[in-house]
């Protein structure tokens, strides 16, 4: 039994995508389906993505004409799963984290029986972290202004790209479009402490630091997205602080 579906969007992913290793974990891991969702690439990332479909049994493809982005790619493939898996996930499509750290996050979800794993960028010894120095800054700032002013739950890393969510939740909050582009991640905590209340949030979500996590060359968030950011905050106090 296909027990759950991870998520990768693409955009343009033709040369960087690692074939050879999402062909040996899949051949490895036959409860878990892979959902790569092409964001309108303008390259031949679809070819690519079609020529893995063929070959393995657990991998589908859906193709999005038009680009949307990360966030609206995953909301859609998100409500196209339709019920079929236990669990829901998403990571990005160049492995910064690797697809036996996902595995790990989802044997958590089952073990501890929560609705809502994080993956958690935290350096620690004995674990591989390599960030750039102004990411993480920078990534610092807005998760401490997030936690403190918006979710108020402790969470240290909102916006690594590595989750794990119980299918029926993650239906519910990818269902309406975000208000923000790559600040999605917050929103969806935001809607399961809105849908459910802090103390679910406190028992069924659980932050797990990743033994592996490297920032590639090719970062698709731009210096502009950087600028915005104070004005997706303004947008995400408004609609979910309390």
């Amino acid at each position: 039994m296909v027990d759950c579906c991870i998520i990768i969007p693409c955009f343009n992913e033709a040369n960087r995508l690692d074939i050879e290793t999402f062909k040996t974990f899949q051949k490895q891991n036959n409860a878990i389906n892979l959902l790569f969702a092409n964001d309108g690439s303008t390259d031949n990332t679809f070819a690519v993505l079609n020529s893995l479909n063929e070959k393995l049994p657990n991998v589908s493809i859906l193709n999005f004409e038009k680009n949307s982005g990360k966030a609206e790619t995953i909301r859609k493939a998100v409500l196209q799963t339709n019920k079929k898996y236990n669990y829901i996930g998403y990571l990005d499509a160049d492995l910064s984290t690797s697809l036996s750290e996902i595995s790990r996050l989802l044997n958590i979800a089952k073990t501890k029986n929560k609705t809502f794993v994080l993956g958690s960028r935290v350096k620690v010894l004995g674990a591989s972290i390599k960030r750039k120095f102004y990411r993480h800054f920078f990534g610092r700032m807005v998760a401490t202004f997030i936690d403190s002013l918006i979710l108020k739950l402790d969470i240290y890393d909102t916006q690594c790209g590595a989750k794990i969510i119980q299918s029926d939740l993650a239906l519910s909050i990818f269902k309406e479009p975000f208000k923000t582009k790559w600040l999605f991640d917050v929103e969806l905590l935001a809607r399961t402490k809105k849908l459910h209340g802090k103390a679910y949030c406190k028992s069924n979500i659980i932050e797990v630091p990743l033994n592996q996590w490297h920032d590639t060359k090719d970062t698709r968030i731009s210096f502009i997205d950087f600028l915005k950011t104070p004005f997706a905050l303004l947008k995400l106090y408004s609609n979910y602080a309390k």
